[in-house]
């Protein structure tokens, strides 16, 4: 019998300082953690081996520092991990097969670890990540949804502006970064109406919603059964626009909602999700969208703080019961 503790293994970059907070909580109740960005990491000293045969599959990970036997991890928690882009040694098509190598083989090996717990999985954050596949998951989990329509039809988007009882909005189906000028550059929530939509909408799909006449929006963190919900009161139709402008309380979630949050995570195979919703003055929820590695520590101290011990609690934990 193995009598080493097992592991918990954190697949982020070296600049993600929300893992921080949940790694120094496994620090002081002496969980022994591996941290891997295996994007960058296997170029850099660290190495990745699996072994599968009959009956039997093994594998060990070196980094400059540990050894960890892949069979004694306990948890995975895939936070923020580089995209894999080849060694920098590499030029052109020998460094884009390498990536593709190693997306597909370290990736394949660290998505398949025997008897961990993932949170979440990588495969269930893809593609749970994709928009249309929220939308429906979320009807089919009892979310209020505001209607809409996601086309590269120019005249569809028209005839949906024109017959919209209130405004129309636009975001984007992905957030693809966009540089102008060479500076960053983020494409926002927006009113459309119907006289703005030209031909340039059959380059992509888009997608327009019917604008929610909000009162305020709310943001529930999902860590399991376990809800922490926060109320954002902003003078901005999307939030994140200047958030230094934000004003955070903590808010409960309806049993409703509450429910419909647990079926929706079921559904996806996800134990996280950053959900957003948009709510009215007669207290009716609009599923907005639900980031399935979506950023939580930028809420107040006391939910952050409650947010970081439930992801401890179940790296800890593990797949056990």
């Amino acid at each position: 019998m193995n009598d080493e503790p097992s592991s918990v293994l954190v697949l982020t970059n070296p600049y993600d300082v929300t893992a921080d907070v949940v790694l120094c909580l496994l620090a002081e109740r002496r969980v022994s953690v591996v941290r891997l960005d295996p994007g960058t990491d296997l170029h850099t000293g660290a190495s990745l081996t699996a072994v599968y045969r009959a009956g039997d599959q093994r594998g060990t990970l070196r980094t400059p520092s540990r050894e960890l036997d892949l069979t004694r991890v306990r948890s995975v928690w895939v936070r923020r991990p580089s995209p894999h882009k080849g060694p920098p040694g590499l030029d052109g098509q020998d460094r884009r097969f390498a990536a593709e190598q190693s997306h597909w083989g370290a990736g394949g090996i660290l998505a398949s670890l025997p008897g961990a717990h993932y949170v979440n999985h990588p495969w269930s954050n893809r593609a749970a990540e994709y928009k249309p596949a929220q939308l429906a998951a979320a009807q089919r989990s009892g979310f209020l949804v505001p209607e809409t329509l996601i086309t590269n039809n120019e005249s569809d988007v028209r005839d949906f502006a024109a017959r919209a009882r209130g405004s129309v909005v636009y975001k984007p189906v992905w957030n693809t970064q966009y540089r102008l000028d060479d500076q960053p550059y983020s494409v926002w929530v927006r009113e459309v109406r119907a006289h703005e939509v030209t031909h340039a909408v059959a380059v992509c799909p888009h997608l327009f919603q019917a604008k929610v006449d909000k009162a305020f929006d709310v943001r529930v963190t999902a860590v399991g059964d376990r809800l922490f919900g926060t109320r954002i009161d902003s003078p901005d139709l999307d939030w994140r626009y200047r958030q230094d402008l934000i004003r955070c309380t903590p808010t409960s979630v309806p049993e409703p909602v509450a429910h419909s949050i647990a079926a929706y995570l079921a559904a996806l195979r996800l134990t996280f999700g950053a959900f957003d919703f948009a709510v009215t003055a007669d207290g009716s929820w609009y599923f907005l969208e639900c980031n399935p590695n979506g950023q939580w520590a930028w809420q107040p101290d006391d939910i952050t703080g409650s947010i970081a011990d439930a992801l401890a609690d179940q790296l800890q934990k593990g797949s056990g019961p």
